[in-house]
């Protein structure tokens, strides 16, 4: 059954633990069973990125940031993210997208996104 929930009663999970690539995570759109659409809570520590870059040909993605900061890796561009930047990855756009943080701090963000069974990820190479 879906309910209201608070993020402390969802405990983080660790991807890629002890890498570049470490991330902290919570789904707090999975709490009484599978939701359509994927809604996250993620921390990426300092020197930790997202790579490898990617796109997606189904499925939008977005991103809110929280606390801290962040650089978005939007093709060729750099942005750098503060809390209360957004940005949105429409489906199908061929612009691969990463995110790091050289930052002295963790920054927390939120990503949404569909769940396309059809969808495919594109990866740059790595």
């Amino acid at each position: 059954m879906k309910r209201p929930i608070h993020d402390s009663e969802i405990p983080w999970e660790v991807t890629y633990p002890g890498t570049h690539r470490e991330i902290r995570g919570k789904a707090l759109c999975d709490v009484g069973g599978r939701a359509k659409v994927g809604v996250g809570v993620l921390e990426l520590p300092p020197g930790s990125d997202t790579t490898p870059a990617h796109y997606h040909s189904a499925e939008e993605e977005h991103l809110y940031v929280l606390e801290g900061r962040l650089v978005l890796q939007l093709g060729e561009a750099r942005f750098e993210l503060v809390p209360g930047s957004y940005v949105c990855f429409p489906a199908g756009q061929p612009i691969m997208h990463h995110l790091q943080n050289p930052y002295g701090g963790p920054a927390r963000y939120l990503m949404i996104g569909e769940r396309i069974a059809s969808d495919e990820a594109f990866h740059a190479p790595s």
